[in-house]
Order: C-alpha cells, then structure tokens, then sequence
C-alpha cells in the first residue's frame, strides 16, 4: 500500500506516514489515457473565437469593376474577391467550439493514473489539518517553504487557505471533489489534508 508523508501547518514532517488507498494512489499508471485526457482539457480550454470576413461579409464590391469584354484584362465581378486587395477572406474561420468528451471510465482512469504516479514519485504530501484563522499570503508561503514546494496543486475546501494562495505563482487551488488530471501533473507536488483525502477516497474510489 502506498503511503505518504504527514505535515502540519509549520510544515514540520511527522513521525508516522499515513496510507493512501490501493485503488486510487496504488494503479500502474496509463500514460496514454492521461495523455489523452490532458488534450481532451486542453480542448475544452479553447476560448474557438477566431474569426475573419469571407467576400460575402466585407463592404464595398457591389460595382463591377469594368466591362466584360473588350479591355484585355481578366473579367471581374467584385473588388471584394479574395484576389482583390481588401478582398474577402476564402474559408475564412469563424467561432467555433473545439470541445469534445471522453467516457467517464476513462477520465477516472487517467485521474487515478497521475494520483499513483505522483504517489510512485514520493510527490503526495498530506497535511495533518490544513486551515488558516486568517487570510494571510506570508503565512502560507512559509509553509510551502517549509516543505519545499514551489508549484503545487493544493487540495483544500478551506477558504482562508484559498484566498491565501491564489497570489502565488504556481500555486493552484482545488476542492477534493473537482480535482483533475491536468493540474495533478502539471504540478510537482500534490498536497492535500486528511480530510480531503477522505473526499477523493469516498469519491474515486
């Protein structure tokens, strides 16, 4: 059974390590699922607002330029044809939407896959109680330079530890329940409190 180190708030390591459950934090990892749903993310993430005029959108064109015949030059309907300057666009892009799903099995498979690779690494970091009276950004970031960690995903539903940590760089925020795999490997450390912990084992489990 995997285990993992235990802290408290001044970020002082304990004496006894805590267990992390066999079924989430203990699987042989598919690197190709979590691939698969890192770029499913990533999609989902795209804003798709690109856009540009065709030559049916852009002004002007309404006149035929010149005659059909007669001129020596090329027939022309429009000035506003993609050859034209300050022609329309051909195939121009419009706002679209890049999102795409993927099956719920595999989506808790690659979540449970970078869980155990970040237990495999040694990177899991469980804090005995993480709460904070107040909001403070200092008091946190003392504690993260006490474990040493400089880019994290910290699993918390404490608020005061939220607000805290929202102006550090490479810290990121989460509640146990809406825990993805991007932000777990993207991360170097995972910290998370016991009671958490208890969440994502009731959850993913």
């Amino acid at each position: 059974m995997p285990k993992a180190n235990v802290y408290d708030m001044s970020g002082k390591k304990k004496s006894t390590k805590v267990d992390l459950p066999e079924s989430i934090f203990g699987i042989e990892p598919n690197v190709s699922v979590m691939h698969d749903v890192v770029k499913n993310h990533l999609a989902n993430c795209r804003q798709g607002t690109q856009s540009a005029l065709t030559r049916a959108e852009v002004s002007g064109g309404g006149r035929k330029p010149w005659r059909q015949k007669g001129t020596g030059r090329a027939r022309q309907g429009s000035t506003r044809a993609p050859q034209w300057t300050h022609g329309g666009i051909v195939f121009a892009p419009k706002p679209r939407s890049y999102r795409y799903t993927l099956n719920k099995k595999v989506r808790r498979l690659a979540l449970k896959s970078a869980l155990s690779a970040k237990a495999a690494e040694g990177k899991v970091l469980v804090v005995d109680k993480l709460e904070m009276d107040e909001i403070k950004t200092k008091t946190f970031q003392n504690f993260l330079n006490a474990v040493e960690s400089k880019k994290a995903l910290v699993v918390t539903s404490c608020p005061n530890v939220v607000k805290s940590a929202r102006n550090i760089p490479g810290i990121v925020t989460s509640p146990a329940n809406l825990i993805n795999v991007y932000d777990i490997l993207n991360a170097n450390e995972f910290i998370v409190d016991k009671a958490a912990l208890a969440v994502i084992e009731e959850v993913f489990a």
